[in-house]
């Protein structure tokens, strides 16, 4: 396959593209679509193509896929971005690539999508075919962009035929990744046994390549994710920073906001994590 990345500039994209290049099967060619060149030339030192042009320009992301079969579509826009920003990469710039997909033969499409997409809890985990509903502490544009790109791609999928399968990513950490640091903003206001879904750069890279190459995926969604999610009171001490007082008093108002099955991903996809906890990967020195 000749395999089309996006947002191979960003956290998950630039740590997926290298183990992407490691791990292609044999003749693949892997492809990135950045704003500039200079920006695409660490990829091209590991001998990536480059593409250069904006996501949201029609002409570059035409050039981009000729002769492309497979496109993993990591871009995104969210975290102090406006809104009609994150609408216009997340979820106009998503629907519009996979229709130029279609229209240039590319046959496999690759959507990243988020687990804050589900909306409120459910009481359980997560499943990938539980619906969307609006709601939880943080819904926004992001998460309903997200939601509508979905819809909009398995639409081309169910009337067109085009081959999208879906990875659902909770909180991403790992490799010198700030998120963990970033995510205090918001954990210093929770009740100390509220819990973070959360997966390992690591990990990532394992759902999208067994995804990318599973055959059969079509219109299926998996979710990728930690075994064990991580409390509020942990975070707190995986950043140093003593444990506020008031947490005690607190109440987690969505003990399963944004918790995810990993089932179908281990049983369809023999998906297993190799940093089950992140004080695994703190053990193996992998934050």
């Amino acid at each position: 396959m000749s395999i089309l990345v996006t947002g191979a500039t960003g956290e998950v994209g630039r740590r997926f593209v290298p183990r992407l290049m490691q791990r292609a099967a044999p003749g693949d060619t892997v492809r990135v679509i950045v704003r500039d060149e200079e920006r695409g030339a660490p990829f091209a030192a590991l001998g990536a193509e480059v593409a250069t042009g904006d996501l949201r320009d029609p002409e570059a992301v035409r050039k981009a896929l000729a002769g492309a079969d497979a496109v993993v579509n990591i871009a995104a826009a969210f975290r102090g971005v406006p809104d009609d920003e994150a609408w216009a990469v997340n979820h106009a710039a998503a629907v519009a690539l996979g229709r130029a997909a279609l229209e240039a033969g590319t046959r496999r499409f690759v959507q990243i999508s988020t687990n804050l997409s589900y909306g409120a809890g459910r009481g359980r985990p997560l499943a990938e075919d539980d619906a969307s509903r609006p709601g939880g502490m943080l819904w926004g544009a992001y998460p309903e962009s997200k939601a509508a790109a979905e819809k909009g791609l398995m639409a081309l999928h169910r009337d067109h035929g085009l081959d999208v399968r879906v990875a659902v990513l909770p909180f991403v950490y790992g490799e010198g990744d700030p998120h963990v640091a970033e995510a205090m903003q918001w954990v210093v206001h929770w009740a100390g046994h509220q819990r973070l879904q959360m997966v390992h750069h690591a990990d990532v890279a394992q759902g999208l390549l067994r995804l990318l190459y599973a055959p059969g995926a079509a219109g299926r969604r998996y979710h990728f994710s930690d075994d064990a999610p991580v409390t509020a009171a942990e975070l707190h001490q995986l950043n140093g920073v003593a444990v506020p007082d008031t947490s005690a008093d607190l109440v987690d108002p969505d003990p399963w906001y944004g918790i995810t099955s990993t089932l179908r991903a281990r049983d369809e996809l023999g998906y297993r994590p190799l940093y089950p906890s992140v004080w695994t990967a703190r053990d193996a020195g992998a934050l």
